[in-house]
């Protein structure tokens, strides 16, 4: 393992001059982090992907190509010198444009990548140079030289094996003569293409790199002090988690919990490496650890709450005592590439709930000719404005009397769908969109502020 550590600073982090220095003050304070990730500034992305779906009305798209100028010179006019990196900076930003302005005739998930990329691209030349000012020896890194995925824009897999090569020939000698500033997010295919990893992708790439370059741990820089027991902002009595197991905060990153990427995890778990959760608002208020082995394993341990949530119902009367169905079904949704989250069955039915993981954001769609393909072999409906409410703990299957602690606290909800009984680590079900925050605050009073 290397001796050093891999911090990632997410969008609200580096969204501005302050939140840049606070970050500079972190690695400052920490001789052992060599490897920052950076993210774009907070709300680039945003804009990037409006102009990635194509923006026709040139006004628009003129002022949203401003918003962009305006964040990035906000942060430049505080550097003592600027020249090169804002020349570096504006470049990107010639570069978006003509993307732009492509996007708005044909919009296509290859130009998407590409320019939703150039968020990160800007946002590390500004923080590299900023690092510099201070007296760090940074240097900037493009990590499209080691991040290698395969071309599925939008939602590209990473090639573990080559980018461990590449960044043990790359990235480890530079990390031990200086401070190595990259982004985080984005990678490239074999043909030198501009790829992302899908929203969130940033957690999920600082991983891989930790693991490429054997790290000792993984620092994760966000806006919360740690994972908390739910959003805070939901139920204003939530409370910070200090330490938390690898499978519990699998499961709250896969449900929906804002702080972690579903994916991030799994790299660091492959190789063992911990994983810190913090606030670069309030780095003193400490944060969670993610380990492998915790001290206690509480019954419950969190809620998460995913909104955006698309449930497929496919009702056949062939299904009953009948072979291959199932079979059927998910052999056209894999064909499609449709990612499944969740499945209920009953005697002559399933549910299931799509994923949402590209880059676009959004509810999951069902296409049109999945939709077609599945008519073909029951009746197909589609519900939307749907929310996920995860609750997250340990040994659960094997607990007895806690369901009726849960369920009767929900009584006056109407839920859609069940989960339970496939991991020891959690029970989720779906309800309207309009009342799944007063379910989680309900829940979070009885189950964890009594």
């Amino acid at each position: 393992m290397s001796a050093f550590n891999v911090a990632k600073f997410g969008g609200t982090s580096v969204a501005n001059f302050e939140a840049m220095s606070r970050c500079a003050t972190i690695i400052e304070n920490n001789p052992n982090t060599r490897l920052v990730v950076s993210s774009a500034c907070s709300g680039v992305t945003n804009l990037l992907v409006e102009l990635a779906n194509g923006v026709q009305d040139q006004t628009h798209r003129t002022e949203l190509l401003q918003n962009l100028a305006n964040i990035h010179d906000a942060i430049l006019t505080h550097l003592e010198d600027s020249t090169k990196t804002a020349a570096e900076v504006y470049g990107i930003l010639d570069t978006v444009t003509s993307l732009a302005e492509a996007a708005s005739i044909q919009a296509s998930a290859k130009l998407t990548d590409h320019l939703v990329a150039c968020g990160e691209l800007m946002s590390t030349h500004i923080l590299t140079q900023l690092m510099c000012e201070r007296g760090i020896q940074a240097v900037r890194f493009d990590i499209r030289d080691v991040l290698r995925t395969d071309d599925n824009f939008g939602r590209a897999e990473p090639n573990i094996e080559a980018i461990s090569t590449l960044a043990q020939d790359k990235l480890v000698p530079l990390c031990q003569q200086s401070v190595v500033v990259t982004q985080g997010f984005i990678g490239s295919d074999e043909a030198g293409n501009t790829t992302t990893l899908g929203r969130g992708g940033s957690d999920y790439s600082a991983a891989l790199i930790a693991e490429s370059v054997k790290a000792a741990g993984l620092e994760i820089w966000t806006d919360v002090p740690g994972i908390y027991t739910t959003d805070p902002r939901i139920a204003p009595k939530a409370s910070p988690i200090p330490e938390i197991s690898f499978s519990e905060a699998s499961e709250m990153a896969n449900f929906g919990a804002k702080i972690l990427h579903p994916s991030t995890l799994v790299p660091a778990l492959r190789h063992d490496i911990p994983v810190f959760v913090g606030s670069s608002k309030e780095p003193e208020k400490g944060g969670t650890w993610i380990r492998h082995q915790v001290e206690s394993s509480p019954l419950f341990r969190a809620l998460a709450l995913r909104c955006n949530q698309t449930m497929v119902t496919l009702r056949s009367a062939n299904m009953f005592h009948a072979y291959g169905f199932l079979a059927k079904v998910f052999e056209i949704l894999a064909k499609h590439k449709i990612s499944v989250d969740l499945i209920t069955t009953s005697e002559i039915s399933v549910s299931l709930t799509l994923d949402q993981t590209d880059t676009s954001g959004g509810a999951p769609q069902l296409p049109q000719a999945v939709r077609e393909e599945l008519e073909e072999l029951c009746k197909v409906e589609v519900e939307r404005d749907l929310c996920l409410v995860a609750l997250i703990g340990n040994n659960m299957s094997e607990s007895k009397g806690y369901a009726k602690q849960v369920f009767g606290t929900l009584e006056d909800f109407n839920l859609r769908m069940i989960c339970y009984g496939a991991s020891p680590h959690n029970l989720c079900f779906l309800l309207h969109e309009s009342v799944s925050k007063q379910a989680i605050q309900k829940l979070h009073t009885e189950l964890f502020e009594k």
